[in-house]
């Protein structure tokens, strides 16, 4: 007898366990209105977004170089005025930008935009002052934006408008900025990366952000490119006197060296040289508006640019799209390859296609 009762309690258990299968793929099939049965294979095969999304599973993305890591991402964009005239080179910590915009200051000097995230280095300058188009480029990527002195009216208009720590108030505090003895003022104050955290703090700023990620390429579109050869490009920001920049690329790492006035980009403390996968040059109006030869630059309406990445150059146009500069091909948005990029702004007269020249050598 309980070997009877044993034998239909098993019978039962197989019949429940299949009605209950049944049930769950009809109530699968009226949510999804598809048959989830034929699609198995699809949805649990490679290739498909879910499959993508886990394989990154574990993984974060720096949103300044589209690069995977494992370390956390929440960390907020420091965006530093980083000093370019030729009393100023070599400079120290600009390697370790992320994203570097170049701009004219005054006369023929351009001074540095330089976006700090996914590496810290110790120690950043020399730091120069303020313009207003630098701290609209800051603002776009919601950075705590660090510099060294401004005009009144431009603090003025960065009181409630972007976070930022001026130099001026720190001058050689020992903890934010450091006087060097190798170098003669202006150039020679020096951002202290250790004391951002606390300075920030002090004043209610947050050192934390979950920023937008910039456009980037997947490893397929990257493969994809194709342009003219780019092995080395040239801007000419000035002839008398000259201040020349230059690219030069190497086959061999994918990447591209800088060189400013024919000596090369390095850190001055580790001679570790500037390395990008992205060059991006774009026009833009330039208008003189002072007597010193201080400047506005239209970073609104957009225009001409050249994308230049592996080798090669690409003629595209550049947008403002929610503050950022970022480059469109036949009227649609690209991206960039994955890794540091340099903005190279030049002035609209004489143009992109009088100012830079671009050779296969």
């Amino acid at each position: 007898m309980s070997k009877r009762l044993l034998w239909l309690f098993f019978l039962l258990l197989m019949v429940l366990a299949a009605c209950s299968s049944q049930d769950e793929q009809v109530q699968i099939e009226s949510n999804d209105g598809a048959d989830v049965t034929e699609n198995t294979s699809q949805e649990e095969g490679e290739g498909t977004e879910q499959n993508q999304d886990e394989a990154s599973a574990g993984y974060n993305v720096f949103p300044l170089t589209g690069k995977r890591t494992d370390k956390p991402v929440n960390q907020r964009v420091i965006a530093v005025m980083v000093n370019n005239h030729s009393s100023a080179r070599p400079q120290t910590g600009l390697t370790k930008a992320d994203v570097v915009y170049e701009v004219l200051a005054e006369g023929s000097i351009t001074r540095f935009l330089a976006l700090f995230h996914s590496e810290q280095p110790d120690v950043i300058g020399p730091v120069r002052s303020a313009r207003e188009y630098y701290v609209k480029l800051a603002q776009s990527h919601e950075a705590l934006f660090v510099y060294h002195g401004a005009a009144t009216h431009i603090e003025n208009q960065m009181n409630g408008w972007i976070d930022h720590l001026n130099g001026t108030y720190y001058d050689n505090n020992g903890t934010l900025f450091q006087r060097v003895n190798f170098r003669s003022p202006p150039h020679n104050s020096y951002l202290q990366w250790d004391g951002i955290e606390d300075t920030a703090t002090s004043k209610g700023i947050s050192t934390r952000m979950n920023h937008d990620s910039l456009p980037f390429l997947n490893e397929e579109d990257v493969k994809a490119i194709k342009g003219d050869s780019a092995a080395t490009v040239r801007i000419t920001y000035s002839s008398t006197p000259q201040e020349i920049v230059e690219y030069q690329f190497n086959e061999g790492t994918g990447q591209y060296t800088r060189w400013n006035d024919g000596v090369q980009t390095v850190d001055y403390e580790t001679n570790e040289p500037m390395l990008l996968e992205n060059v991006f040059i774009v026009e833009a109006n330039h208008k003189v508006i002072d007597g010193a030869g201080r400047r506005a630059v239209d970073l609104e309406s957009g225009g001409n640019g050249y994308l230049i990445q592996q080798g090669q150059v690409q003629e595209v146009q550049w947008r403002n799209k929610e503050g950022r500069i970022v480059p469109y091909q036949d009227g649609e948005p690209t991206g960039f390859v994955p890794g540091k990029t340099w903005v190279n702004i030049v002035p609209e007269n004489p143009g992109i296609n009088q100012s830079v020249s671009i050779s296969a050598q």
